[in-house]
């Protein structure tokens, strides 16, 4: 993988100077290198050789609490997009053993049988999510461990979440009962924002589930690591909504408590059974208005529209599950081809655009209330016109001056006219023009694109941990308060061993410069046969494993490379072959005439003789 290594490091620009100026020699590298794993993949005749290439030595790196394999391979392919390898079927076979973990029997029905246990899980989740709680080790905790089950899981989990979000949107759907100019509350001493700023029961729901997939997050990143858990795009994303989600539900919090002062203020000082008949200090009174009177920076307006931001992106989320079918998969790898396809153009189009929009503000900056709409006039104006005029949703008559400055209005017309024709004739045909060549890529080799991506899907969901999904995760279970106690007593046998350690300290001081010398005579030693490569006395089975399928790729290059290629004795022995032939056709066919003159001869003198008889 060392090539492919290099190949990722070249596209991210981290090979300068005189290795910048090899790129196609790596690249073949890259290649070969690829080349070579999936040569030997393929090679492989039992499962025990599968096993070895997939997981390496499992003697090194051992099973599992679950013996599970670790699939180490596996991963660095998938890290270094070796998607051949991924995808072959020796790699998909085992992959989907391990899916369906616990349930052979599952992997064999047909696909009703599948929908049918997808709705059990639906209907008894929170039953399911209880047993494991209470039995983690029984036979039912193991299926629910099954990789396959924790994805229906999750994939019901946030299901629920989804149309958690679509009801607390319902009692919206036909209209709202209080409209922006009004204020109804229940009684007369009521602030109006105590009532509009109050948590329903679905959300406080979804406030269950956005704390659980917290959670969720925060032992990924403790698994992974920071840097690589945001390599993955769709970690980026859970992030990105998540963080809106706490943003939007901390401003309503905060516009909650402030509009509770104010009810405070109102049952401690204000007398009178109804509030509208009386003046109140200007802070308290700003909470009794109608919509239409809040300020823009309002934290309930700032949620609100926070709040719609996180919709968005949760149903967006959807995608993430797509390539576990096989028809959804590689729609779901071409649009995410198609937006890295678009960040791309973004660069030339942001460039394109700010040039247009400063020059006409520029243009036209002067003229404002001077012109029929207020295009360019603003920064703000210049930016919407030029944007919707992508759309053709902006008018000629947006550079047309109410004087007759007819030198500014056709410099508009010009400039107006060349943004048109770059945005909309080139560029956007361009990227256009990119988008189907991205499709067609992907559409020429479909099913390794779309097995690559479903084992990256199944191996988030391999690693141990993580069984319950939101929000069942955030109630310890006993497992946990077990593990606790387990690494507690790691930790405390690690400091007493270290408190040991210190006591020696002196002691390993005086031995450590008799060590170095040691090291130093036995490195001269080795200094002299250093050339020489000792063989392995006892190899391991995973070296013997690997051994016998590099004979076996070798054997097969070597027999390749023969039928491909003929050595320069054969062509000789070719030549001679056909000169030879060449001659003796030569001289059967002066034989041959020969033998005709001949026949011909005697034929005449036998005629010849028959004429003179008579």
């Amino acid at each position: 993988m060392k090539g492919v290594e290099q190949e990722q490091q070249l596209e991210r620009g981290e090979w300068g100077g005189v290795q910048g100026t090899h790129v196609n020699e790596y690249r073949k590298l890259s290649m070969q290198c690829k080349d070579f794993v999936v040569g030997v993949l393929d090679l492989c005749r039992d499962t025990e050789e599968v096993e070895a290439i997939l997981n390496g030595d499992v003697d090194l790196v051992p099973l599992t609490d679950h013996h599970r394999p670790c699939l180490t391979r596996v991963k660095l392919a998938i890290k270094y997009e070796v998607k051949k390898f991924v995808a072959h079927p020796n790699c998909q076979q085992q992959l989907l053993t391990i899916w369906y973990e616990n349930l052979s029997g599952l992997r064999q029905q047909s696909m009703g049988v599948k929908c049918l246990t997808v709705l059990g899980v639906t209907i008894g989740l929170p039953f399911l999510a209880i047993a494991y709680w209470i039995m983690p080790c029984s036979k039912l905790g193991q299926i629910l461990r099954s990789p396959f089950m924790k994805f229906v899981a999750h994939a019901v989990s946030f299901t629920i979440f989804l149309g958690l979000l679509v009801i607390n949107a319902s009692d919206r759907f036909e209209g709202v009962k209080n409209l922006p100019n009004e204020t109804i509350t229940d009684h007369p001493r009521q602030i109006f924002r105590v009532k509009t700023t109050q948590f329903s029961w679905t959300e406080m729901l979804i406030m269950n589930w956005v704390l659980g997939m917290i959670w969720s997050e925060c032992k990924e990143i403790w698994a992974e690591g920071p840097r690589e858990y945001v390599m993955h795009l769709w970690n980026v994303l859970d992030f990105g909504m998540l963080s809106i989600f706490v943003a939007s539900f901390t401003a309503r919090l905060m516009a909650f408590l402030k509009a509770s002062e104010a009810q405070l203020y109102v049952d401690n000082y204000v007398k009178n059974p109804d509030i509208s008949n009386v003046t109140l200090p200007a802070e308290v009174a700003y909470f009794t208005y109608a919509r239409i009177k809040w300020l823009p920076s309002d934290p309930q307006i700032i949620s609100e529209g926070l709040y719609a931001v996180a919709v968005v992106l949760s149903f967006s989320r959807i995608a993430y599950i797509l390539p576990a079918n096989e028809s959804f998969g590689p729609l779901q790898i071409s649009l995410g081809r198609t937006v890295k396809d678009i960040f791309k153009f973004m660069v030339i189009f942001i460039m394109v655009f700010v040039a247009f929009m400063i020059g006409m503000f520029n243009l036209y900056s002067y003229y404002l209330g001077a012109k029929y709409n207020p295009a360019f006039t603003t920064v703000e104006e210049s930016f919407k016109t030029l944007f919707w005029s992508i759309f053709g949703l902006s008018e000629v008559i947006s550079v047309v001056l109410k004087y007759d400055h007819k030198f500014i209005e056709n410099i508009g017309y010009v400039l107006y006219g060349v943004y048109n024709v770059t945005m909309v004739v080139v560029l956007l045909n361009m990227l256009i023009a990119m988008i189907n060549n991205s499709y067609q890529e992907i559409e020429e080799d479909a099913d390794v694109e779309w097995k690559f991506a479903r084992a990256k899907l199944w191996l988030s969901y391999y690693d141990e941990g993580r069984t319950l999904p939101a929000p069942f995760n955030l109630m310890p279970s006993p497992k946990s308060f077990y593990y606790l106690i387990l690494r507690t007593k790691s930790c405390l046998i690690w400091l007493c061993k270290a408190k040991a350690k210190r006591c020696d300290s002196e002691v390993e001081m005086g031995m450590l410069n008799s060590q170095i010398k040691d090291r130093y005579r036995s490195n001269t030693r080795s200094t002299d046969g250093s050339g020489i490569r000792k063989p392995i006395k006892n190899p391991t089975r995973y070296q013997k494993i690997m051994k016998r399928l590099i004979k076996r790729y070798v054997l097969k290059a070597q027999v390749d490379k023969e039928n491909d290629e003929v050595n320069e004795g054969e062509l000789k022995e070719i030549k001679q072959d056909i000169s030879s032939l060449r001659y003796e056709l030569l001289e059967e066919k002066s034989q041959a005439t020969g033998e005709l003159a001949e026949l011909i001869q005697q034929l005449s003198d036998k005629l010849g003789r028959n004429t003179k008889k008579p």
